[in-house]
């Protein structure tokens, strides 16, 4: 009741603010007039060709105008080293011919106590994110809707010795977090509407071709790959996104649904509770990875996801101890309570072939990555309509540095083609 009253005042105060653009030449204006108040963006539309800077402690920003950004080389609102800012309410967009960009609808950088609420964030399809807050503490961006955030773009791998390859692909992520701590990511629908994993949009925009490559193959790429100038992998991007390892900490994904992502929820953190979201239509319902550890998975629902569900793994970024700095490894994780439904029954399962599996516990990328360890999966239930379209529920990777101390208890898992596990899940 406390917060249902706090929430109505808020509401009332800032409904009856004298502040409104209306009274100005322009929304920067009653921003740069007014420092630290709430401006009211009434109904109508407002067409900017530069970004919306949002400067202040306890400014606010509130809709419900539609702002439209003609410029893609600026974001449409940017929050800079300000606490306690509030953005709501208000439909920020590109329009036709104007919407690929480089750049962010909503850019938040060094905030404290940020809060985006119930934004409309259409058709800015950049490689970044809709939606990106960086180095910031406990922001919180509930009941916003992201839909057409996907470009067609360059997929840049030559750096380092993983892979040694660019290729054409979909990129662009919903919303994106990063070096961030105490972040809530609630109640958000994220839509991509156009870039299906159709054959026709792969060969419309020529997706998989790989443009470039360094005189050496890297071990992250197959021979048959790097032979052929071709890769399945050119879906990239996430619905969500959290990301940086060692710095990223304490982050709540509750309550969201995803369509239509390469990635539905993308973790490189720690402390994470991902919890009632539902994931439909991904090639990856969700992975943690990275040195991610202590991430609790509980009560989602995943449908017709086609390469994995649920993946855990270390990755590059994942590292011993060594000269006075702590492990980053991955593990102590819980994965519970979660519906797999019609797995392999999603508009990707032409892409890829019997290595797909509802559950994948996977191995380093580099052999130094200490190993996934210390994972209960429990109660989880994998549900198919027809046959099973995978060749195993649980894939474990096998080599040396592959995970350790899994535990598996009370799941049900309807067999494979080849059974449930390709090795034993408790030994």
């Amino acid at each position: 009741m406390i917060l249902a009253y706090l929430g109505v005042a808020l509401a009332t105060a800032i409904g009856h603010s004298q502040v409104s653009v209306a009274d100005y030449p322009s929304i920067q204006a009653a921003l740069d007039a007014n420092p630290g108040k709430a401006i009211s963006v009434p109904a109508g539309d407002y067409v900017i060709t530069e970004k919306i800077r949002v400067r202040g402690n306890h400014s606010a920003l509130c809709g419900p105008g539609r702002i439209i950004q003609k410029n893609t080389e600026q974001p449409i609102i940017e929050i800079e080293n300000a606490a306690q800012v509030e953005i709501r309410d208000l439909t920020l967009m590109r329009p036709d011919g104007a919407n690929e960009t480089e750049k962010e609808a909503v850019v938040a950088q060094r905030c404290r106590d940020l809060f985006l609420d119930n934004l409309k964030v259409f058709n800015n399809r950049t490689k970044s994110g809709a939606i990106l807050v960086t180095d910031s503490e406990f922001t919180r961006i509930s009941h916003c809707v992201v839909r057409n955030y996907m470009k067609v773009s360059i997929d840049d791998r030559r750096r380092g010795t993983v892979s040694g390859y660019a290729f054409r692909c979909t990129d662009g992520t919903g919303v994106m977090v990063r070096y961030s701590t105490g972040t809530l990511i609630e109640g958000n629908q994220i839509i991509e509407s156009t870039f299906s994993a159709s054959k026709e949009v792969r060969d419309r925009y020529k997706l998989g071709d790989i443009v470039e490559k360094n005189p050496e193959k890297g071990p992250q790429v197959s021979q048959q790959a790097w032979d052929a100038g071709y890769t399945d992998n050119w879906r990239q991007g996430s619905a969500i996104q959290v990301t940086a390892p060692e710095t990223s900490d304490f982050t709540r994904v509750i309550g969201n649904h995803i369509e239509n992502a390469a990635q539905g929820i993308d973790l490189h953190c720690d402390h994470v509770i991902v919890s009632n979201n539902i994931i439909n239509q991904a090639h990856i319902g969700m992975k943690a990875m990275h040195g991610s550890k202590n991430v609790l998975i509980t009560g989602n629902q995943f449908a017709r996801n086609d390469l994995w569900a649920i993946g855990l793994m270390p990755g590059a970024a994942a590292h011993p101890s060594s000269d006075g700095k702590p492990e980053n490894a991955d593990g102590g994780s819980i994965i519970s309570n979660n519906i797999i439904s019609d797995f392999g029954h999603g508009d990707a399962h032409w892409m890829w072939g019997e290595g797909r599996s509802p559950f994948k516990f996977d191995a380093g990328q580099e052999a130094d990555d200490p190993p996934l360890t210390d994972v209960l999966v429990q109660g989880n239930l994998v549900h198919n309509s027809g046959p099973p379209r995978y060749i195993y529920d649980v894939i474990i990777a096998t080599e040396a540095n592959g995970p350790r101390g899994m535990h598996f208890t009370n799941n049900v898992f309807p067999p494979g083609t080849r059974g449930i596990c390709n090795q034993p899940m408790n030994p």
